[in-house]
């Protein structure tokens, strides 16, 4: 029977305890935990999605929620802007932009204490996707010591922080970028697989062995609808635990993302 790592049903518990945090925070620091999120000119209906989930979020745990979009050059300037506005508590920018090759840049213009998603070089915060996998199979239980794992996709975002943060728990950790020629030798080694490549069904069921543990942290867009790098056939098999299509990693991303920002926000109270 197919195990499902289901990042909605964690969500809910971490949720009531953000709620509490804001409210303590509100109504005896008088401090409003404000994200300021920036995305592209003329963004995707995919990129609109992915913000939308964030700010009904944020409504959930009253937290604000300022949407601004902006081309990649004035976005420099806004950041800035941000970076120095004590009444904003939390930056992001929402991948992917227009530009891609513009990423690291304005990434790494956010101020360390205010990059919420960790994805700037120097910030405060892991990268709030790698810390959402780790959160979701600590969830329901999983104890990595002694299994084999590998990691498709070896980028800053995901791949790169996620094989650092279990490395340096002593965990047993290849990771591979999706251009390798090793990847099924590799995967059918091993008990634990997290995609992150954005390669549609680059995670094939004869490259699965049974039992395994399977995440799927990739996301691409193909014919206008959100695609993961899992193919259809190992989603099919009932032998191994996964995330399912919606409501695995995705959930617990932007959690953790608001985790950080009221992490932020206690320790301006002096809290932390």
């Amino acid at each position: 029977m197919t195990k499902l790592l289901n990042g909605l049903e964690l969500q809910s518990y971490i949720k009531a305890r953000q709620l509490r945090q804001v409210r303590n925070l509100r109504q005896e620091h008088h401090i409003v935990p404000r994200l300021l999120i920036l995305k592209s000119l003329g963004a995707s209906p995919v990129i609109d999605t992915y913000v939308r989930m964030k700010t009904k979020f944020a409504e959930d745990i009253e937290v604000e929620v300022i949407v601004e979009s902006f081309s990649e050059a004035d976005m420099i300037n806004r950041i800035a802007e941000a970076n120095i506005d004590s009444k904003i508590q939390g930056i992001i920018v929402q991948l992917p932009l227009d530009d891609i090759s513009q990423t690291d840049t304005l990434c790494n213009k956010i101020t360390p204490e205010k990059d919420v998603d960790g994805l700037g070089v120097g910030s405060l915060f892991p990268s709030a996707t790698a810390q959402a996998i780790d959160w979701l199979l600590a969830g329901y239980g999983i104890d990595l010591t002694k299994k084999h794992i590998a990691i498709v996709g070896n980028g800053r975002l995901v791949g790169n922080p996620l094989s650092q943060m279990w490395k340096s728990r002593g965990y047993m950790v290849t990771i591979l970028d999706d251009s390798s020629d090793n990847i099924p030798e590799v995967l059918r080694a091993s008990d634990v697989i997290v995609s992150a490549t954005g390669s549609p069904r680059i995670v094939k069921s004869c490259d699965v062995k049974p039992g395994a543990i399977v995440v799927d942290a990739g996301t691409a867009s193909e014919k206008g609808k959100i695609v993961g790098d899992v193919a259809e056939d190992v989603r099919e098999r009932k032998d191994l635990t996964i995330t399912p299509k919606k409501g695995g990693v995705g959930p617990l991303t932007y959690t953790v993302l608001f985790d950080h920002l009221i992490e932020a926000c206690l320790k301006k109270a002096g809290m932390l």
